[in-house]
C-alpha cells in the first residue's frame, strides 16, 4: 500500500477471508494462505467498519469519537494497520480520489 493514499481512499475487506469476533477482539483467516490473524479491540472495531466500503477519514472519525485518541494519532495508527491488512491481502483499496 502506498502511504500517499488520500483520506478519501475507499477500502473494504476482501472476500478471500473469514472472520469472527472473540469477545472484543477479532480473528481473521486468510483463505489464500491459511494464516490466522488476531486484532485487539480497536483493531476489531476497525475490521467491523471495513465490512462495507468505507473511507479512511470515516474510520478515523469513528475511532476518535469512540476512543480517547487525537485525530492525528488515530490516523497514524489506522494507516499503519491498513497497510498491514493490505499487505496481507485482507483488505483492498477500491477507490481513491487523488
Amino acid at each position: 500500500m502506498n502511504s500517499n493514499f488520500t483520506n478519501d481512499a475507499i477500502l473494504v475487506a476482501t472476500k478471500q477471508q473469514v472472520s469472527c469476533e472473540l469477545g472484543e477482539e477479532a480473528a481473521i483467516l486468510n483463505m489464500k494462505n491459511s494464516v490466522y490473524y488476531g486484532l485487539d479491540p480497536v483493531g476489531a472495531r476497525i475490521w467491523r467498519l471495513l465490512q462495507q466500503p468505507t473511507s479512511i477519514s470515516a474510520i478515523r472519525d469513528v475511532i476518535v469519537q469512540e476512543y480517547d485518541v487525537t485525530p492525528q494519532q488515530a490516523e497514524s495508527d489506522l494507516r499503519a494497520l491498513l497497510e498491514k491488512l493490505l499487505r496481507e491481502g485482507l483488505v483492498e483499496l477500491t477507490g481513491d480520489s487523488r
